[in-house]
């Protein structure tokens, strides 16, 4: 059994005149990202290794859920290959992952995620919002083998306030 939760970057800024891959989150984001931590510490899996995009949106947002559900920042596994909007890259990273890790959390972009849960889950999502969550769970021992899973919970900022 598999068990992959998707997180979508927090809400990142377009202010300043910076490089996709360099753009800093907003204070809303920074605020989601802290109201999606400390609401998802309950429902997680006993142990899990975190994956990060090597977007500065990504892995910051990724450094503040992990301070929040007590995962050292350290340990997080920067991925370029997660800088992606594309569901085929992402699901070919995803393939990737290493099988002794049963449960991954994976901080990425749109439209790759929502491509991405709508393919593999069973339940359709419009769209994952920024700071979004979605656990999927896959009936599958090895990565490369995941195929269409459930859709376990989903968590999105709005349904927190």
């Amino acid at each position: 059994m598999k068990n992959l939760i998707l997180i979508r970057h927090a809400k990142s800024s377009w202010n300043l005149p910076l490089h996709d891959i360099d753009r800093t989150l907003e204070k809303r984001g920074i605020k989601d990202a802290q109201l999606l931590g400390k609401s998802c510490v309950d429902y997680l899996p006993e142990s899990y290794h975190i994956f990060s995009s090597n977007a500065r949106r990504a892995s910051e947002t990724a450094k503040i859920v992990a301070q929040l559900i007590g995962y050292r920042v350290s340990e997080i596994t920067i991925v370029e290959a997660l800088y992606t909007f594309d569901y085929s890259k992402l699901e070919e990273a995803v393939r990737l992952f290493p099988d002794d890790y049963n449960n991954v959390i994976l901080f990425g972009h749109n439209e790759a995620i929502t491509n991405f849960v709508n393919k593999f889950g069973d339940v359709f999502i419009e769209n994952v919002p920024t700071s979004g969550l979605v656990s999927l769970r896959f009936d599958a021992n090895h990565w490369k083998e995941i195929n269409k899973g459930k859709t376990i919970k989903t968590i999105f900022p709005k349904d927190l306030k």
